[in-house]
């Protein structure tokens, strides 16, 4: 069977279907003509409790190889009834498969597009479409969008053919239709966003706030100031608030049908199932037993009672109890999905790998030190550059050479700092000037900023070295600081661990508002608007694009609906509060798209060394930095597949710069995506090929890549919140005070007072559970939901290659596991560091906490 892509004797292909297309008698009432059949299969998603379009639903298909002259465009066929063919139940959703058959005239040519109308009560979701034309041609749509009732949208819904075209090659049948289209993506800036609305525009972040409900919920808008620079996010439209006209009002009530465009919207599967997740987390909110202890926000009073969490199992009776408390807080159709989702699963906190193996280590210096190169945040550790070391004024750190000079193994400082065996993780300079707005709520946080230095054993172990902890002084400008060295026992024992754990509380806020959110999902939100608004689904880099902003934009505006707004589950749970968001947009001015590419990462953190005859440029300086050494291999894996794809439709400089569609998309993500940033010069211009492949190297990346490494370990390391605490309630106690005498006393009592509270803590375990989780519907990097995604057959051949080097790694990371001189692999928490393992297999398939994989997209 052909399948049409471009192709060099396109004239003498189209002779040949010509001269082989068979007609048929079609009568109507009035007389016979002779007519050519095209028929086509639509396979359709909807809700449970939802029936299908089934004689709803209507299709036309245009040509793209015959232009009507009456109207510019591709010829146009008469309308065609979808009729049912068979339904399968699958995951709290149904899936149809219809049949439509479209009667044309013998010169009508080939389909290029189709348009479908939707005359049914519900929306549905149209995964895919095939037809097939005379002469056994077979035209492929992958399609994954919702499509409205036709009385919301007032318009029928377009879709192209998987073939793609540079603007310049686009056919001319078509060549209106691309136009128009990108056009209705745009829309005109104004009104409210209705949920069945295909518009892409930008706003700022000036939906956090919710002035109305007080003077408590007022947040900056983050976004086209110098003060609150920030990347944009999709347009909804809502009225401004009552009490400030610069931002967006709120709904009173947790929404979570935020708007975004239908093409963003997760699919009925994957909305359950999220949904189900969220709730099976969640239910220790619930759950009449657990209310009165989280209502109180009292302290742990031991570790077995925190570890207690993972080891009770519902009772029915209970789960019982929930299941008839959602039944009346949801929607039919969602409490059906959901309780298929969540079928089988307790209402327990499942046990995180850092206590299976043994539930001490944690503790362990080894660990901590590891957790800095294989944890869930990785790209923050850095060489030292130089002892003393100085702050962005001038302020030297309390930290000098007689804190460690005698735990560098033999070594001379000297020697050590020429070897780049002294590393920093360093939450101090950007920390200092909001300490004492986060220390002066009314929550009870108690928080320091940090310097942390470890030393790289001939082993490739860190061992810490020492702790800097300040915070502000009495006066203006005044600063505390106290060093603390390590030690396994006594007072000053207790007192590192506690250091460790300011650290890590630290650490915890930057991966969460920095490493994770906005260094992923932020920053790569205007990337998508700008590929949807400028790039027609027919561009090739839109293709290319495409599965790698899956679900992005949703999962960005459900977190702007309940994670990141104000009295959000970040506020509640991170040290850093209220102004938690305005620490991003401060981090955000040091941002620059160029060095989000791994190799640029890696040299400037000086954790690779610059390497001209590597392809990338760059060589991992030690083996063993298991983020560092299995980043590197997927970051040549996607530059090369990147390369491929990009040299099969351009074939020199010219043919970049001269792409108008292209140039308008990068122009738009520069100045308005990311307008804060329109001056920089670090941007690539966009006039070669290279620039092409390094930008879309850097997006997929980023988008695949980067976020499952911070994210997807998340609930292994942070589910036991002592490992990584979201914040602290305590400061360490100067010696020689009564809160130092009550620290004497008990230690493990003073430590388990200064950990969150009840409340915060198993808020915290819920989030990270839910955002470890991959969905069941999860597309993973080398992976595509359709084998005909594009109906160029380079493209597949070479996609096809960057699957096998995808599988070739995964191999490397198994050896690498079981490389017992490769000891931060697993650590003394034995947990095996898997997260860029690319799971081309399937073995995730059925989703879950599994610690492996990485999807296409930022979907969670």
């Amino acid at each position: 069977m052909e399948h049409w892509g471009l192709c060099s004797g396109l004239q003498e292909c189209l002779s040949a279907v010509q001269s082989k297309i068979t007609c048929h008698l079609h009568a109507s009432s009035h007389h016979a003509l002779k007519q050519c059949l095209i028929k086509g299969e639509i396979v359709i998603d909807h809700s449970p409790g939802q029936s299908g379009p089934e004689k709803s639903a209507s299709v036309q298909v245009y040509s793209w190889t015959e232009i009507d002259p009456n109207t510019g465009k591709g010829k146009l066929s008469e309308k065609a009834k979808l009729k049912h063919v068979k339904s399968q139940k699958s995951d709290g959703t149904r899936t149809t498969t219809y049949e439509v058959k479209l009667y044309v005239e013998p010169d009508f040519g080939i389909p290029g597009a189709f348009v479908i109308e939707n005359h049914h009560n519900h929306k549905f979701f149209l995964q895919s479409a095939t037809l097939q034309a005379p002469a056994d041609q077979v035209i492929n749509f992958d399609c994954r969008s919702w499509v409205y009732p036709i009385k919301m949208t007032k318009t029928n819904r377009i879709f192209f053919s998987n073939t793609s075209y540079l603007p310049s090659d686009t056919p001319k049948a078509l060549a209106a239709l691309r136009q128009e289209e990108l056009k209705i993506l745009r829309g005109d800036g104004t009104g409210e966003r209705k949920e069945w609305d295909r518009i892409y525009d930008y706003d700022y972040y000036n939906d956090l706030g919710n002035p109305d409900k007080g003077h408590e919920h007022t947040r900056p808008v983050l976004g086209g100031s110098k003060s609150f620079p920030y990347p944009r996010r999709g347009r909804t439209g809502r009225p401004p608030s009552k009490k400030d006209p610069l931002t967006e009002s709120r709904p009173e009530m947790i929404n979570l049908d935020i708007y975004v465009p239908p093409d963003e919207r997760f699919s009925p599967k994957k909305l359950s199932e999220f949904i189900g997740n969220a709730i099976q987390a969640s239910a220790h909110f619930l759950l009449p037993e657990a209310k009165t202890l989280l209502q109180q926000d009292s302290s742990f009073q031991s570790f077995d009672e925190i570890k207690e969490m993972f080891s009770k199992t519902r009772s029915q009776q209970v789960e019982g109890w929930l299941t008839e408390k959602l039944r009346k807080l949801l929607p039919d159709e969602l409490f059906k999905g959901i309780i298929h989702a969540s079928k089988g699963n307790h209402l327990m906190f499942p046990s995180p790998q850092v206590l299976t193996y043994n539930e001490s280590a944690w503790k362990n210096d080894e660990e901590f030190g590891r957790q800095m190169l294989a944890g869930t945040n990785p790209t923050r550790i850095r060489v030292l550059e130089s002892i003393p070391i100085e702050s962005r004024n001038g302020e030297r750190s309390l930290i000098n050479e007689s804190h460690i000079v005698n735990n560098l193994d033999g070594l001379t400082i000297q020697q050590a700092m020429n070897q780049w065996r002294i590393y920093i993780v360093d939450h101090h300079d950007y920390l200092i000037p909001f300490l004492s707005r986060i220390n002066s709520n009314t929550k009870g946080v108690c928080a320091y900023a940090s310097r942390t230095l470890v030393f790289l054993r001939s082993d490739a172990t860190l061992k810490p070295l020492v702790i800097e902890l300040s915070s502000p002084g009495y006066s203006d400008g005044e600063k505390i600081s106290r060093v603390f060295l390590p030690a396994s026992e006594g007072t000053e024992g207790a007192l590192w661990q506690l250091a460790k754990t300011h650290v890590a509380a630290n650490d915890s806020g930057y991966h969460q508002l920095i490493s994770h959110w906005l260094h992923t999902h932020a920053v790569v939100e205007p990337f998508i608007i700008a590929t949807r608004r400028q790039l027609s689904v027919m561009h090739p880099i839109h293709r290319l694009l495409d599965p790698h902003f899956k679900d992005t934009m949703h999962i960005n505006a459900l977190a702007r609906s309940i994670l990141i707004n104000s009295g959000g589950i970040l506020e509640k749970i991170l040290f850093t509060g209220e102004i938690s968001m305005e620490l991003s947009s401060e981090l955000y001015k040091e941002w620059r798209f160029d060095e989000q590419a791994l190799p640029t990462d890696l040299l400037k953190r000086r954790m690779a060394l610059d390497d001209p005859d590597n392809p990338i440029g760059a060589q991992i300086l030690f083996q063993d930095y298991p983020y560092g050494l299995d980043a590197l291999d997927i970051w040549s894996a996607i530059w090369t597949w990147v390369m491929d794809y990009c040299s099969i439709f351009y074939i020199d400089d010219n043919s970049v710069e001269s792409d108008g569609e292209l140039q308008a998309w990068w122009s738009e993500i520069r100045n308005v995506g990311h307008g804060d940033k329109r001056n920089e010069e670090w941007w690539f211009k966009m006039t070669t090929l290279n620039d092409l492949q390094q930008a879309l190297t850097i997006l997929i990346w980023t988008a695949s890549a980067l976020h499952a490494s911070v994210n997807f370990g998340q609930y292994a390391y942070a589910g036991y919140p002592p490992n990584r605490p979201t914040l602290c309630r305590s400061f360490i106690p100067p010696e020689g005070t009564t809160t130092f005498g009550e620290f004497l006393k008990d230690p493990d009592k003073y430590y388990l007072e200064m950990l969150p509270g009840r409340f915060e803590m198993t808020l915290g375990i819920a989030l990270v559970e839910v955002l470890s989780r991959h969905t069941s519907d999860e597309e993973y990097l080398g992976q595509r939901p359709s084998s005909q995604w594009t109906d160029n057959n380079e493209v597949l051949q070479k996609f096809e290659t960057f699957k096998k080097t995808l599988q070739e790694i995964e191999t490397k990371i198994r050896d690498r596991n079981i490389n017992p001189e490769l000891k931060n692999r697993w650590g003394p928490a034995k947990i095996a560091y898997r997260l860029l393992h690319p799971d081309t297999s399937n073995e995730n398939r059925r989703g879950g906490i599994t610690g492996r994989g990485i999807p296409n997209s930022i979907s969670m």
